[in-house]
C-alpha cells in the first residue's frame, strides 16, 4: 500500500522518469541483454560481469544520473562481484559487433512499443520507408593511456555512422569504426546491405560517390543525396525551372551517374535550389541526386533533403542532453560501447515520445524540448530509486509489449506537456571580432561597462 502510494507521487511530480525506468527495465532486462551478447560477441566471454550489467551503469552516466563510470561503480559496488579495475577492463574489450547489436536490439523493441502506441510521426513520402544517414566522429579523449601521452593532438577514440528512422524518430542501426581517422566513405559498403526495395535513404554530400548511388539503385532502393563538387556527373537536356521551395527557386535535369569501376550506369535527376540565403560555406546554389520518379515533384524532393537535420540534432541531443561522449574512456571499443548505450537511451526516450504522441498527437508533442524530459531524469532518478529501490521494478521485466504500451499511454495522459516546453531559437546575430589577449579583467570591463553607460546618460541629458 505504501508503495503504491509512493509510486504514485512519483508518477504524479517525475512521469517522465517513471517512464523511463519502466522502458529500461523491460528493453533492459537482464536476460535479454545477456542473450544479445551471447549471440553477438566474438571474443568476448562472460564470467562474474554480466553484460546486463556493464549497460546498467554505462546507461547511469549517459543519462547524467552519475557523473562518471567510477561514480556508476561506486553507487552500486555491491551489486559489482568484480573490481573497478576489472570492470574498465571489461569495457575496453566489447567488441563492436557487440555494440551495434545493443542498438539493434533496443531499436527493434523500442519501433515496437511505438506502433503499439500508433505514436508514429507522419510519413514524409507515403508508400517509402524514408531512412536518414549521418556520420558521427567522437571527440578527443583524456591522454589517460600510456601511448596518448606526450602527445599534443586530440586523440580520437571511434567514429560511427547512425541510420535514422525519421517516422519513429529512432536510430535503428550504428556502424562503429575504431579507427577515428578513417574516412566515413570507407564504411559505406556496410550500409547498402541494410537498404530494401522502396527505401529512400537521405544523406549529405561527403557519401555521393558514383559506386555507393548506382549500389543504391541496384537494390532497388531510392536515394537524395547532395551532389559532391569532385563527382562527375553529366547533364543532359534544358534545366528547367519548377517552382520555389522554403529554401529558394529550385530547377531540374536529367543527368547520368556511372560506375567506374562496374561500368555501371544509371539515369537520375539532378535538382538545383538557388538559394535564398547562402549555405555556412558560402554557395549560393546547391545540387540534389535523386533516382525517385517524377510523381514526386522537385519541389517535395528539396524538401525531404531538409530532413537531413533530423539527425544531426539527434546528436546534439546526445552530446548536450545525454553524455554520449565519455572523455575519461581512451580505448576505442570502450568509447564506441558508450556511445552506443547513449544512441539506446537516446531511443528508449523515443519510445516515451511515441507514448506522448499517441495520447496528446503529434503537433502537441513537437512542442516538447528533450531538454526538459533529460533534466527531469537526471534530477528524480536517484531519489526515486532510493524510494523505489530495483526489486520494486522487476513486474515491468516480463511485461508483454502490449501490456507496457498500454501502461505507458495511460501514463502519458496524465502528463502536462506545459512542463516541457521547447524555446525556438531565433536567428543568430552577427558577431563581432574578439579582441585577442592572453586574459582579461571581468571586473574593469564591467566597470568601463558602467562608466560609459554613465557617460551616455549624461550627455543625453539637457
Amino acid at each position: 500500500m505504501v508503495f503504491k502510494e509512493v509510486f504514485e507521487e512519483f508518477l504524479k511530480s517525475g512521469p517522465i522518469c517513471v517512464m523511463l525506468r519502466a522502458v529500461m527495465e523491460n528493453v533492459f532486462a537482464p536476460v535479454k541483454l545477456d542473450a544479445v551478447f551471447h549471440t553477438a560477441a566474438v571474443e568476448q566471454y562472460e564470467r562474474e560481469l554480466l553484460f546486463s550489467t556493464l549497460v546498467d551503469l554505462t546507461a547511469l552516466v549517459v543519462c547524467r544520473i552519475t557523473p562518471s563510470m567510477h561514480a556508476a561503480y561506486v553507487r552500486r559496488r555491491d551489486d559489482i562481484p568484480v573490481s573497478v579495475t576489472a570492470l574498465y577492463d571489461k569495457l575496453s574489450h566489447v567488441e563492436p559487433c557487440t555494440s551495434r547489436a545493443l542498438v539493434q536490439h533496443t531499436a527493434g523493441e523500442v519501433n515496437a512499443l511505438i506502433d503499439r502506441m500508433k505514436g508514429c510521426r507522419t510519413a514524409l513520402l507515403p508508400g517509402y520507408r524514408v531512412r536518414i544517414l549521418d556520420g558521427n566522429h567522437l571527440a578527443g579523449t583524456q591522454r589517460r593511456l600510456g601511448v596518448l601521452r606526450g602527445k599534443g593532438v586530440a586523440a580520437l577514440p571511434g567514429q560511427a555512422l547512425a541510420l535514422l528512422d525519421p517516422q519513429r524518430m529512432v536510430i535503428e542501426d550504428v556502424i562503429p569504426c575504431e579507427d577515428g581517422h578513417a574516412q566515413e566513405r570507407s564504411l559505406l559498403d556496410q550500409v547498402l546491405p541494410l537498404l530494401r526495395a522502396r527505401d529512400v535513404l537521405i544523406d549529405d554530400r561527403n557519401f555521393c560517390t558514383q559506386a555507393f548511388l548506382v549500389g543504391i539503385a541496384r537494390r532497388k532502393a531510392k536515394f537524395i543525396t547532395r551532389q559532391h563538387s569532385a563527382m562527375p556527373c553529366p547533364t543532359h537536356g534544358k534545366c528547367r525551372y519548377v517552382g520555389k521551395s522554403k529554401t529558394g527557386r529550385v530547377y531540374e535535369q536529367v543527368a547520368t551517374v556511372r560506375n567506374p569501376a562496374g561500368g555501371q550506369e544509371i539515369q537520375v535527376r539532378r535538382i538545383t535550389v538557388k538559394l535564398l540565403k547562402p549555405t555556412r560555406d558560402g554557395d549560393g546554389e546547391i545540387h540534389l541526386l535523386t533516382n525517385l520518379p517524377s510523381k514526386v515533384g522537385a519541389v517535395k524532393v528539396a524538401q525531404l533533403y531538409l530532413n537531413r537535420w533530423k539527425l544531426e540534432t539527434a546528436f546534439q541531443e546526445l552530446t548536450v542532453h545525454l553524455r554520449c561522449e565519455l572523455n575519461t574512456l581512451g580505448y576505442p571499443k570502450a568509447a564506441l560501447f558508450s556511445f552506443c548505450v547513449a544512441v539506446c537511451c537516446y531511443n528508449l526516450l523515443a519510445a516515451i515520445k511515441g507514448a506522448l504522441r499517441g495520447a496528446h498527437g503529434e503537433e502537441a508533442v513537437d512542442q516538447v524540448s528533450n531538454f526538459y524530459l533529460t533534466d527531469e531524469i537526471s534530477g528524480v532518478y536517484r531519489g526515486m530509486m532510493i524510494a523505489l529501490p530495483p526489486k520494486q521494478w522487476e513486474i515491468f521485466r516480463t511485461m508483454s509489449t502490449q501490456g507496457l504500451a498500454t501502461t505507458l499511454l495511460r501514463w502519458s495522459r496524465q502528463v502536462a506537456l506545459k512542463d516541457y516546453p521547447k524555446h525556438p531559437r531565433g536567428p543568430k546575430r552577427t558577431s563581432r571580432p574578439r579582441a585577442t589577449s592572453r586574459h582579461v579583467s571581468t571586473a574593469r570591463l564591467l566597470e568601463e561597462k558602467h562608466t560609459n553607460k554613465q557617460l551616455a546618460t549624461t550627455r543625453a541629458t539637457p
